[in-house]
């Protein structure tokens, strides 16, 4: 995983942003994350916003990020035609609880995190 992560951050990638340890499950951001992929910023944003999900809000934030380091970074980007380019969510590190049971028994229960990884690029 080090190395697609190094291939991600490479000098040659667009403008992007990283969200890390966000305390939702990877399957649950990935529903809302398989609508937006490939879309563009505006209407991303825009689906995001009426999205009743709440992985919705943390990704639209972080789409805002990415538009934000375009504008930055880039110089001569224009912002209304970026679209989401690659869009990854890969399951972070498991927070483990405990919850007990019946006849003094423990059952273990993870409380698993998330990190996303948006890259935004402009059609050819």
């Amino acid at each position: 995983m080090a190395d697609t992560e190094k291939g991600k951050r490479g000098a040659a990638a667009g403008p992007h942003a990283m969200l890390r340890f966000l305390r939702i499950a990877p399957r649950k951001v990935r529903l809302v994350a398989d609508h937006v992929r490939g879309m563009r910023v505006g209407e991303a944003l825009a689906l995001l916003k009426f999205t009743p999900q709440a992985a919705a809000k943390p990704l639209a934030k972080l789409l805002r990020s990415a538009v934000a380091n375009a504008d930055q970074k880039g110089g001569h980007v224009d912002v209304d035609v970026l679209f989401v380019k690659t869009l990854t969510v890969d399951g972070g590190p498991k927070m483990r609880r405990f919850m007990a049971r019946a006849m003094g028994r423990a059952f273990r229960i993870e409380k698993r995190t998330s990190h996303i990884y948006v890259e935004l690029g402009t059609p050819r």
